[in-house]
């Protein structure tokens, strides 16, 4: 991850390389504005901080590519919450993208102790929030900070994803407007289940890939979804990679730090 950190860095470019109206402004009054804080922000910072002091352990039924740091699956809750949980300052820009675009309908694949859950809930709490957990122990824990926290717009869907995104699916709604994609780190159920998806988004849906460079195959499913005909414009913001589905949209890919 190092040595692609480093071609990252190389090559990236910054809001002065973006052509497309929209990106630009998004860029500069969304992705790479200054440290933002609010109330939601702080609330979340307190159970985090909780979290990292938490010596209580849970059974891990890992069904993805496994952790890197713990090959155990009796894990701490602090543990999981300092090498599971994305760094605060990605929730914050969820939080904002969220707040930027109003999605009514949120797709989340992996839960964990649910706090990137817990900023988009707060972004936007008319939204329908559907995330997808296959620990049942984890999946408890995060369950308990949402009522907690009273994100009373988050349905947890516990099982296989492989078998319950195809599943709930089926019985949504509405179109997906928004989808956080970070659960299996490898690259056939990444396509898979962007491709699952897919039928389901509409003109202006936004979807976030985790962990684009985490491995071989992460990247190459990346790589994949940045060629796929229907996207329009890609962002990369090496530990995360924006996908846009925008019919007035030229073509474009942007790497850019963040």
């Amino acid at each position: 991850m190092i040595a692609a950190y480093i071609k990252y860095l190389l090559r990236s470019g910054n809001e002065h390389s973006i052509h497309s109206p929209f990106l630009f402004e998004l860029y500069n009054s969304v992705i790479a504005v200054p440290r933002d804080d609010n109330s939601d922000y702080q609330a979340i910072r307190l159970l985090r901080r909780e979290l990292l002091r938490s010596e209580e352990q849970i059974e891990i039924l890992d069904l993805g590519a496994g952790s890197r740091i713990n090959k155990s699956n009796l894990r701490k809750i602090k543990t999981i919450a300092k090498n599971a949980e994305k760094p605060a300052k990605f929730g914050r820009l969820f939080y904002r993208l969220i707040r930027r675009f109003q999605p009514a309908t949120i797709v989340e694949l992996g839960t964990s102790l649910g706090l990137t859950t817990l900023y988009m809930s707060k972004a936007n709490p008319e939204a329908q929030l559907i995330t997808f957990e296959g620990c049942p122990q984890t999946a408890a824990k995060a369950q308990q900070h949402f009522e907690s926290q009273e994100a009373a717009n988050v349905e947890i869907v516990l099982g296989n994803i492989d078998e319950t995104l195809p599943n709930r699916l089926k019985t949504l709604d509405h179109p997906i407007d928004f989808a956080y994609f970070d659960a299996n780190h490898r690259y056939e159920p990444t396509v898979r289940y962007f491709e699952q998806c897919l039928p389901h988004i509409q003109n202006g849906s936004l979807f976030i890939f985790d962990d684009i460079y985490w491995s071989k195959e992460m990247t190459q499913a990346w790589e994949y979804i940045k060629a796929h005909p229907r996207v329009t414009a890609t962002v990369d913001l090496f530990w995360i990679g924006l996908v846009f589905f925008r019919s007035e949209q030229v073509k474009e890919d942007f790497t850019l730090r963040f």
